[in-house]
């Protein structure tokens, strides 16, 4: 499904709620907070409408700043927010919408998901998962869902909740698809959308003796069609229906990310990239999530 506005033709998703939601989107994870704004900013002049944050990213407050300064309607910008573990629970996750939404300067979210699970406290996950449900019946959020959640998670929060996720944000990139779990998901209307999804975690990690961007499949492809290796691997995730929320702060390198919608891979590029999945995770592992090793405080302002 494609949409348009004034700056081309640009790939959506709908959600297993009907709402409509751009497949490309901006990210601003470890984007300090004081060159956040600016990047945002021009993110939404390039073309970008989806913008996602994080309460434990701290800069909400510089993304709602941006998208004030932008000059669009709100309707025109869809945000993307997580609230952190340690505000779960029922009303604590209730209070964390309205912490979210007061630095956003906004009344609504648009896709509000839980950071993480808490696989040893999974009460508390599901109490916070009820209160997405009840923000979205009250009208607050216009879609929930979940990010890093593995299959056992996912079933186990299905099996206690009564909406479905429409998101299941992880990180997926050409050397971890992460393929069972994108199975998963789609068997059960969840759109995955891929954290780190030109594998940038694959360089800045520093342990790795393998990049994405050097890799001479995804080069290769990116020479036959005159663009970048990161531009052949988003196209990847958009032809194979996902979303994807690339990160940068350089205005050249926001603009090239966004300029995937003029070609498109064929099906034996497709498995070419996707025949380069080494199976290991780069980001931390969904079980090891604790409250003790990973809690924090969310501030109020």
């Amino acid at each position: 499904m494609r949409t348009t506005h004034e700056h081309g033709a640009v790939d959506v998703r709908t959600l297993n709620n009907g709402v409509v939601m751009p497949a490309l989107g901006f990210g601003v994870f470890q984007t300090p907070p004081e060159v956040t704004t600016q990047a945002v900013e021009t993110a939404l002049e390039t073309g970008y409408r989806l913008i996602d944050t994080a309460a434990a990213y701290g800069n909400e407050r510089q993304v709602g700043d941006a998208i004030s300064n932008s000059g669009l309607a709100r309707d025109e910008v869809f945000i993307e927010t997580k609230v952190w573990i340690s505000d779960y629970g029922y009303d604590q996750t209730l209070h964390a919408f309205d912490k979210s939404a007061r630095k956003l300067g906004v009344e609504s979210i648009d896709l509000l998901v839980l950071h993480q699970a808490l696989p040893g406290e999974f009460d508390t996950t599901v109490e916070a998962y009820r209160a997405l449900e009840r923000l979205l019946a009250d009208g607050r959020v216009r879609a929930i869902g979940v990010s890093n959640f593995m299959p056992g998670h996912l079933a186990d929060l299905l099996e206690r909740t009564e909406i479905v996720p429409a998101v299941n944000q992880v990180e997926v990139h050409p050397y971890f698809a992460q393929p069972e779990l994108q199975a998963f998901d789609a068997a059960r209307g969840i759109l995955t959308q891929a954290w780190s999804p030109i594998g940038g975690i694959t360089s800045y990690r520093g342990d790795s003796e393998r990049s994405t961007f050097t890799d001479p499949v995804i080069l290769g492809i990116a020479e036959q069609h005159g663009k970048s290796a990161a531009q052949v691997m988003l196209r990847w995730h958009l032809q194979q229906g996902r979303s994807a929320i690339p990160k940068s702060v350089r205005a050249e390198r926001i603009a090239e990310n966004f300029d995937v919608f003029d070609f498109e891979l064929t099906l034996e590029q497709l498995a070419a990239v996707d025949g380069l999945d080494t199976g290991v995770r780069g980001g931390p592992e969904p079980e090891d999530i604790t409250l003790e090793t990973f809690g924090r405080v969310i501030p109020e302002d």
